[in-house]
């Protein structure tokens, strides 16, 4: 049975920032977890049989309740330093008042690794990603303002450096990390589209696409390559534009599908503005593009245009 919260070993492992916790392992045994500020009395908590974990970023003991035998240690580690008064530990004239985030980062991580990660909030998941690259301070409100700044997650992933370091605290390692990140993601959605059927990974291009085009600034053209499987063979990126035109040649669309070997292709493009409704000059192209693959025996899908709102695909409208 654990100790209650204001026993007077329990009140000095608070007043040292530390915080104990007790969790059942598979083999029915219980386990005690220690976190918060545990890198100063890192030696006290070995003395008192712990060992760190790693992974989830705390002190384990085993066995019986360690709270008397850590704050014995906490104690008599702090007086030989010379940090406490009057026996109580982690009290001194070198200890300034903690801040009202204290211990935060490591409850969260240990909400993340214990829970289901898909039930954080975006700001709680972005804080995560902060907490790397940001060391010591609150960044829960940076994470807040991210997200309103750049409409949501995505938005901030896809955040051009430069419109980052707006932001005092966006530092170089946090701008490379984001970018990382969502190479990271992007380079696993195209995993789940590559040499698949197009029937079997529709939404799966989909969502990659979206991924990849839906906060972007600047209007950007693609192709998608099919071979005779209807299998994706290729995905590249052929023209971007400005925020509101892509220049996009029919003849060069055409050629790299015949240097590719391939018999199909879907085009995709972006619209800035958020809404993917096409355009007269989005239509007239597709047409140009799939008139000019006619003739050369390769079969123009689809033409999907991607935004924030959503998508629209030419072959459901109707318009091919």
């Amino acid at each position: 049975m654990g100790r209650g919260a204001d026993h007077p070993d329990s009140v000095s492992l608070a007043e040292a920032g530390l915080i104990l916790g007790h969790r059942e392992a598979l083999d029915g045994q219980t386990l005690h977890q220690v976190s918060g500020n545990t890198h100063p009395h890192r030696h006290a908590l070995r003395a008192a049989g712990g060992t760190w974990d790693k992974m989830k970023q705390v002190w384990v003991f085993t066995g019986t309740d360690p709270t008397a035998e850590i704050a014995r240690q906490v104690s008599a580690h702090n007086a030989q330093r010379g940090l406490a008064e009057d026996g109580v530990p982690g009290v001194g004239h070198n200890h300034p008042p903690k801040p009202h985030y204290h211990g935060h980062r490591q409850r969260l991580r240990e909400r993340f690794m214990e829970g289901d990660a898909g039930q954080l909030p975006d700001y709680e998941l972005l804080e995560l990603l902060l907490f790397f690259s940001i060391p010591r301070v609150d960044v829960k409100p940076l994470a807040k303002d991210l997200l309103e700044r750049f409409d949501g997650l995505g938005g901030v992933m896809a955040a051009d450096p430069e419109r980052l370091a707006e932001f005092d605290k966006i530092n170089q390692p946090t701008a490379v990390l984001l970018r990382a990140v969502r190479d990271a993601a992007l380079r696993l959605g195209r995993e789940e589209i590559m040499d698949r059927p197009l029937l079997a990974s529709w939404q799966s291009l989909i969502d990659y696409l979206r991924a990849a085009m839906a906060h972007e600034t600047r209007e950007c053209f693609r192709v998608v390559f099919l071979n005779r499987k209807n299998e994706v063979i290729a995905d590249e990126e052929q023209q971007r534009g400005t925020v509101d035109h892509t220049p996009v040649y029919p003849r060069e669309v055409v050629k790299r599908a015949l240097d590719l070997g391939a018999t199909a292709i879907i085009l995709v493009h972006n619209h800035p503005s958020g809404d993917p409704s096409p355009s007269r000059g989005d239509i007239d192209m597709t047409k140009e593009i799939a008139e000019a693959a006619r003739l050369l025996g390769i079969v123009l899908h689809d033409h999907v245009i991607i935004s924030r709102r959503g998508h629209s695909s030419f072959k459901q409208m109707g318009l091919l």
